[in-house]
């Protein structure tokens, strides 16, 4: 019977999955759009401190390991993809109810994960084309999948400070 449950497509928190999905399509249509418009490192300007630009990543963020002698793409595609299996094994196991902030973070870095997995896969790089800068300042650029890992990363944090303050409270008996 437990072997069954594994399969099972709505165990746990899973029901979020959905959510991963539209982050991996999302950023896969943009990116797509990036490649089939714009030669690498063509830039459009679009705000004073914002641009699209099409530009690889051979590493992982803000472009560590990018010069590495090829070996990244497999070990950031293989960390990658263990992370993912990681965290649909934690989605599986989270009660379906009241965990939304932390299944829907988990959901959102799983769909970013996946989506940067697909263009090492696919292009041996990733693609970034958000650029935001200032004067000389830039920012690295970054996609979807990257934005998305981003903001779960910040919802998994805000979970674990709402938990905090949740078991303060039952400590202190309020």
């Amino acid at each position: 019977m437990a072997g069954r449950r594994w399969f099972s497509l709505h165990a746990g928190a899973s029901d979020w999955l959905w959510l991963s999905l539209v982050v991996i399509v999302l950023d896969q249509v943009t990116k797509w759009l990036i490649v089939a418009n714009l030669q690498e490192f063509d830039e459009i300007p679009v705000l004073s401190m914002l641009s699209i630009v099409r530009l690889h990543n051979e590493g992982a963020a803000f472009s560590i390991l990018d010069d590495a002698s090829g070996w990244q793409r497999w070990f950031f595609t293989i960390l990658g993809l263990a992370v993912s299996v990681g965290i649909l094994v934690y989605l599986r196991r989270l009660p379906a109810r009241g965990q939304g902030i932390l299944a829907s973070g988990l959901a959102l870095v799983l769909g970013g994960a996946l989506g940067n997995v697909i263009d090492r896969v696919v292009h041996g790089h990733v693609v970034d084309f958000v650029s935001v800068h200032y004067g000389g300042w830039s920012f690295p650029a970054f996609n979807v999948a990257d934005s998305s890992i981003t903001i779960g990363a910040g919802l998994l944090i805000l979970d674990m400070l709402l938990e905090g303050r949740r078991e303060k409270a039952k400590r202190s008996g309020t």
